[in-house]
């Protein structure tokens, strides 16, 4: 990669920042395909957040950002516009500068997740799943495991009012769906899969997740933290006898979509 006054810059948005693993496979992808383009990470506080996204609006040279914990459901508020899913989840984790500057939002972490697992060769529908968390990540990955034809959804959240208000913004889109969808414990008894779509395991000495000792075998167990790779709840689950799908799956799925969302245009013009 060679960087020179016509590289499409792309920030990542995170806070903290150093678990970031996304670069590491957008930037070769980028280099494989012959784009001048580099996603660099950004390490922005909630609290500046505001401010970062209207100096985003100023650079030319910027082609987008991508967003992470915690900035997803901030940041779709702070778009122009959502597409898709975005818009009615409004949450976002891909952000393209348009030329005259205003911001267009759209969630791809759940078709990442959703691709990362059919990779592994996991069907989904009529499966049952509990997903822990409800923040951006969480939500997005609910709403496309809906589209993938699980027929029963469980959130479990720290916050009850938390996972009642993303239920809520779910059931928007379970209309066309024959989906049960509740608000209930992280207890993975009597399901299919079950999905830590929290921080937990990013840092030693965080709390599982989800209760180990009722991880049954041949149950799925996936997460979305990506550093370390084998996280504490992977490894209780690979010890139980599950299935497991890292966080990395996740991301992996979404390099391309990512390119062509923010780059669709600049593959043509600023050829390396």
């Amino acid at each position: 990669m060679q960087i020179n006054g016509k590289t499409s810059v792309l920030v990542h948005l995170a806070y903290p920042a150093e678990h970031l693993q996304t670069p590491q496979l957008f930037n070769p992808r980028c280099t494989e395909l012959g784009i001048n383009a580099a996603l660099v990470p950004w390490q922005v506080s909630p609290k500046r957040l505001a401010d970062t996204m209207a100096v985003l609006r100023c650079a030319e040279s910027l082609a987008g950002a991508i967003v992470t914990i915690p900035h997803k459901e901030a940041c779709a508020r702070l778009c122009d516009r959502l597409e898709g899913v975005a818009e009615t989840l409004q949450v976002a984790n891909v952000i393209r500068r348009e030329a005259d500057g205003t911001l267009t939002g759209r969630i791809l972490d759940g078709e990442g997740f959703v691709g990362g697992m059919r990779k592994q060769g996991i069907n989904l529908q009529q499966r049952s799943a509990l997903i822990v968390g409800a923040g951006g990540v969480a939500l997005a990955i609910a709403a496309a495991l809906i589209k993938a034809g699980v027929i029963r959804l469980r959130i479990a959240n720290r916050t009850t009012q938390r996972a009642e208000a993303m239920v809520a913004r779910l059931k928007l889109l379970s209309t066309a769906h024959a989906v049960s969808i509740e608000v209930g414990t992280a207890d993975p008894t009597g399901f299919d899969i079950a999905i830590n779509a929290t921080s937990l395991g990013m840092r030693d000495g965080d709390p599982l997740p989800i209760p180990i000792d009722l991880i049954k075998p041949d149950m799925i167990v996936a997460e979305v933290v990506m550093v370390p790779r084998v996280t504490p709840l992977l490894q209780a689950a690979t010890d139980h006898g599950a299935i497991v799908v890292p966080g990395e799956a996740m991301i992996a799925g979404q390099i391309d979509p990512f390119i062509d969302f923010v780059l669709g245009d600049a593959t043509k013009r600023h050829t390396a």
